[in-house]
């Protein structure tokens, strides 16, 4: 195999490369591994939050329900 100059590179220079590709290649891998893990993180923060908003606007629907019934009962007199 030749490198780029058109020498003929030695089974211990393509090796080099070889390793060195293999190393960076682990140090992207576990550069994207550490943003995953906070983007799933924060996915699950966002999941919590969302589950606890429905919990609120159901109850907030539910009291909403009960007032406008108070206020039909009101308006038509009774109580």
């Amino acid at each position: 195999m030749e490198d780029d100059s058109g020498k003929k590179r030695s089974i211990d220079d393509r090796l080099d490369a070889l390793t060195m590709n293999l190393e960076l290649m682990s140090h992207a891998n576990e550069a994207q591994d550490r943003r995953i893990e906070k983007l799933t993180a924060s996915i699950e923060k966002l999941v919590e939050v969302s589950n606890r908003d429905a919990i609120d606007i159901s109850a907030l629907a539910r009291i909403a329900e009960a007032h406008e019934h108070r206020l039909e009962n009101l308006e038509g007199g009774r109580e």
